[in-house]
């Protein structure tokens, strides 16, 4: 259900005066939906007049009109991607002199405003009007874009402004209990055999920030859980698992079973 608010202006008179303030004092600023909005000449597209920037004839794959900014005033975007614990990627955006504006999509392409797109294996996938996205299960190359709330793209030298990443479902194997650091962190392979954990349990170093992948493998079946972290991992007899995490917390936890009650190794994050 969707809730409206209104102003509590007592009278009919008042709202009606204060009405007509606002439409005769912000004919250029503001539409009827709020929308920032520009005039221009007949003739001249709302792109080529609305807002910053210059509008280069260039376009990105989906035909969207780049429009240039000086690289002192264009946003920055950036983009890491973490392994969703049911499966697939969440996409997390770190932006500067850049704000999402929902509210104003289709409007004036002002400098600082906009939403990002989601190139997926070179094809638009979405629009994201937040910090936060979605991508399905895969090994893919993404893509994040910024975009003018006109929907051309903030573009610096020509080039489109963007961030890439690579995201890959397949863990690197490193040694049992000696991690390595791979394009996608770091993988512990631990097995469980007639009640013995193979390498023996040890603590494991590692730095705040850094994404491990443990994989399992036992003999029984049984429930892996990260102390802390509160995730867990089922494990069927005989088939490998893999858990994959952020390790955003510092102090020691323990990776232990739940049926066995065995003591996997520990997490010593700094």
């Amino acid at each position: 259900m969707t809730r409206a608010y209104g102003s509590g202006f007592p009278g009919r008179r008042f709202g009606a005066l204060c009405l007509t303030f606002v439409l005769c004092a912000l004919p250029v600023l503001t539409g009827c939906g709020g929308r920032a909005t520009t005039h221009h000449k007949p003739g001249t597209s709302h792109q080529e007049a609305a807002g910053g920037g210059t509008l280069l004839p260039a376009r990105d794959e989906a035909g969207h009109r780049l429009r240039e900014l000086p690289a002192a005033d264009a946003p920055t975007v950036r983009v890491e991607a973490r392994p969703d614990p049911e499966g697939g990627w969440n996409i997390h955006l770190t932006v500067e002199r850049f704000r999402f504006t929902p509210e104003s999509t289709g409007g004036a392409a002002l400098p600082g405003r906009g939403h990002a797109r989601l190139l997926v294996d070179g094809r638009e996938t979405g629009r994201l009007y937040g910090p936060w996205g979605y991508v399905p299960a895969g090994s893919h190359a993404l893509t994040v874009r910024l975009h003018a709330d006109d929907h051309t793209v903030w573009a610096v030298a020509g080039a489109p402004v963007q961030a890439t990443a690579r995201l890959d479902d397949t863990p690197t194997a490193t040694a049992p209990q000696t991690p390595s650091p791979t394009e996608t962190g770091r993988t512990v392979t631990l097995a469980l055999v007639d009640g013995t954990v193979r390498p023996p349990p040890s603590r494991i170093e590692l730095t705040k920030g850094e994404r491990l992948t443990l994989r399992v493998t036992s003999d029984r079946a049984d429930t892996l859980h990260v102390h802390g972290y509160d995730r867990e991992l089922p494990l069927s007899p005989g088939t490998p698992a893999s858990l994959t995490l952020t390790l955003d917390r510092t102090g020691l936890f323990e990776v232990e079973t739940h049926e066995s009650g065995l003591v996997l190794t520990q997490l010593a994050v700094r």
